[in-house]
């Protein structure tokens, strides 16, 4: 039995955009909102070198990562050929305008999962 959590209401995502969601441990989980007001949640971290999915341009059922524009798919979090990898999915329940994550899900799911470091290291002596 699925343990479903409250977290928004659709109309809380921008349509065809996006809402983060923190988490106590590992990365935040993104939500997208379609045209069609479908609603979807990745972990808001590309597969190739870990940009914000959260701050790409959503289109039909994909989303583009703003560094590098490639195409992952929201159903799946699968990159669209010919890149290749994936970003882990999240179920999504949405009832009455509500929108549900797992929260079995959210408390464990792709925690080893990090953002890159952006500019040079710094090194303490």
């Amino acid at each position: 039995m699925t343990n479903w959590k409250y977290i928004c209401l659709v109309q809380d995502i921008p349509r065809q955009g996006a809402r983060r969601v923190a988490r106590p441990r590992g990365l935040e989980v993104a939500l997208f909102r379609t045209a069609g007001d479908e609603v979807f949640a990745l972990l808001d971290r590309c597969p190739h070198k870990g940009g914000p999915l959260s701050q790409g341009t959503v289109f039909g059922k994909s989303v583009a990562c703003p560094l590098h524009n490639w195409t992952i798919g929201l159903c799946s979090g699968q990159a669209a050929a010919p890149d290749e990898g994936c970003t882990p999915a999240f179920q999504v329940k949405v009832e009455d305008g509500a929108v549900f994550l797992d929260a079995d899900e959210l408390a464990g799911r792709a925690l080893h999962e990090t953002r890159p470091l952006a500019g040079p290291a710094l090194h303490c002596a």
